[in-house]
């Protein structure tokens, strides 16, 4: 059965810079042999929503129609992989920003700037030049994929979806004929439960989902013991 839009595919994946290292991978055996291992990543097959931009561009529209257990090679242009270079966001930051932070800039360290993700080009006097383009825009890419199955559990799909589109781990998902409960780790404010909601009414069979915020439990206090009291 060809893959279709909106389909959650369960699919093995490895990424490289053309000519050059792997830089993502769902195999740890992989990773490993190109020196790409990294102890906190959980190597396993990925499940991803095609069409909903959880992978780069290009790959998501080279997915549909392939076929399940067949592997393929797919080389994506900048402009489909992770965009282009934009001069207009290579920014120069005063040094203060950074002692703000208890950050000593140095280059190709990654810095989190106003929520806004980018790397470190050079440190000069009292000012930063911070790149805060993908660390791999302007570079041509290269995927090998291999489509595994097709997930139609409604409970596996909703898990997925907040995992690999929002990295929300960790959620309890409960579903009872077309309602879904979802509890999760953190808050987040009504608009954007409000779009979730609606999108994932949309991908799945749900027509009624219920969030709810996770409890934390608090640590039972010890008992002193009868040494400690003396």
């Amino acid at each position: 059965m060809p893959i279709k839009k909106h389909d959650f595919v369960e699919l093995e994946f490895t990424g490289r810079l053309k000519d050059g290292p792997v830089f993502d991978t769902t195999s740890e055996k992989i990773a490993r042999e190109n020196n790409a291992f990294d102890a906190k990543m959980e190597y396993k097959p990925a499940i991803i929503a095609v069409g909903e931009n959880q992978v780069p561009p290009g790959l998501d529209e080279f997915l549909e129609g392939k076929e399940l257990n067949k592997e393929y090679t797919v080389e994506l242009k900048p402009e489909q992989a992770f965009g282009k270079k934009d001069a207009k966001k290579i920014k120069l930051i005063p040094l203060s920003a950074f002692k703000k932070q208890d950050i000593m800039p140095q280059p190709r360290l990654q810095v989190n700037i106003d929520n806004e993700l980018g790397t470190i080009l050079r440190v000069s006097g009292g000012r930063v030049l911070v790149d805060f383009n993908h660390p791999f825009s302007g570079q041509e890419i290269t995927y090998i994929v291999k489509p595994l199955k097709i997930i139609t559990d409604t409970k596996e799909k909703i898990e997925a979806f907040l995992k690999m589109g929002f990295n929300i781990p960790n959620t309890k998902v409960e579903v009872k004929e077309n309602k879904a409960t979802i509890t999760m780790p953190v808050d987040f404010p009504p608009p954007v439960l409000e779009a979730f909601k609606k999108k994932l009414v949309e991908l799945t069979q749900v027509k009624e989902i219920e969030f709810k915020k996770a409890e934390i439990k608090k640590p039972v206090p010890k008992k002193e013991t009868t040494s400690q009291k003396q």
